[in-house]
């Protein structure tokens, strides 16, 4: 008999997304890629000092002695799965979800089991076809060390655990489709209603209606808003262009929107370009011959530079 130990580590779970439907349409092709695919994988994560635990049908657990080594194996297999795929048919593709958890394991022998290696294989359950999602005990040990993005997930239920484990999507370079968001219209205002008024409740409406529209990525809503700003703007005018403000923070919302579609540009110097933009435009549309804006776009332009530097050093780490 084996001897039978507990220890904290970090767990790797990965399966095949829809790998019955795959089989069921050439066996032979389909085991061949799998077994490249895992190939593959295996390597990466040898790389990183982890090993392969455990393999079952489509399945795969390693696990790591570094968490943050976990997710950028993860990271390096889902990248270099999608370089494979991009040259096979859409419906030929063999995608892979990955969940990782970080939590106490029992180890028997070269084997693992517990709650810790359950709930990796719930997170890879509920990951997307090429995506990984990851607990709350891995985002805490890696949300500053590794140059990703995070999307919380809420609280994902699992056996045995009272409440479920809060859980992260990670962003490296695909994103889900969203659901369209409906119309909105504005009716020109009634009643001899001030245009200052008028102004004032079209900008709260399409506030409203923008915030909405840029949760949901929704950014056709946001111009349909936008233009209807500008008509009530005209066809209320009185020699004041009421409409260049509230157009200006759709527009921030607009950016907003569009880096969160858009998660292969990295956050941080995605929001300090659009922060950029926003202070040139005000500083235009309230100039007064003083260009006081040089100096902010300096500084975000030196602070992303120094972003991106430690972010490709990162990325090129063995």
């Amino acid at each position: 008999m084996s001897e039978t130990r507990r220890k904290l580590t970090t767990i790797l779970s990965a399966d095949v997304q829809d790998y019955t439907r795959l089989m069921r349409a050439d066996e032979e092709g389909t085991l061949a890629t799998l077994k490249r695919h895992r190939d593959q994988m295996g390597r990466l994560i040898e790389a990183r000092e982890g090993r392969v635990v455990n393999t079952w049908g489509d399945g795969l657990i390693a696990e790591f002695p570094s968490v943050v080594e976990a997710l950028r194996t993860a990271i390096d297999v889902q990248n270099e799965l999608a370089g494979c795929n991009a040259t096979c048919p859409a419906d030929q593709q063999m995608l892979f979800r990955i969940g990782i958890n970080l939590g106490d394991v029992i180890a028997e022998g070269d084997d693992l089991y517990g709650d810790g290696v359950n709930v990796a294989a719930r997170l890879q359950a509920s990951a997307p076809a090429g995506g990984i999602v990851i607990s709350n005990t891995v985002y805490d040990q890696v949300r500053n060390k590794v140059a990703v993005g995070f999307d919380f997930l809420g609280q994902l239920e699992v056996k045995n655990i009272d409440g479920g484990i809060a859980s992260y999507a990670v962003r490296i370079g695909t994103t889900d489709a969203r659901p369209a968001v409906g119309g909105t219209g504005f009716g020109r205002p009634t009643g001899g209603a001030a245009p200052e008024t008028s102004s004032l409740a079209a900008s709260a409406t399409a506030a409203s209606g923008a915030m909405a529209a840029a949760k949901r990525g929704s950014l056709p809503v946001l111009a349909v808003i936008a233009a209807g700003l500008v008509a009530l703007n005209l066809l209320t005018w009185d020699g004041v262009l009421w409409s260049i403000w509230p157009l200006l923070g759709l527009g921030i919302l607009w950016g907003l929107a569009w880096l969160k579609q858009n998660p292969w540009l990295d956050r941080g110097i995605g929001i300090l370009a659009l922060a950029g933009l926003v202070l040139l435009a005000i500083n235009l549309l309230t100039w007064r011959g003083v260009f006081w804006s040089v100096w902010p776009l300096l500084a975000f332009a030196v602070i992303g530079g120094i972003r991106w530097v430690i972010r490709a050093r990162r990325s090129a780490r063995p």
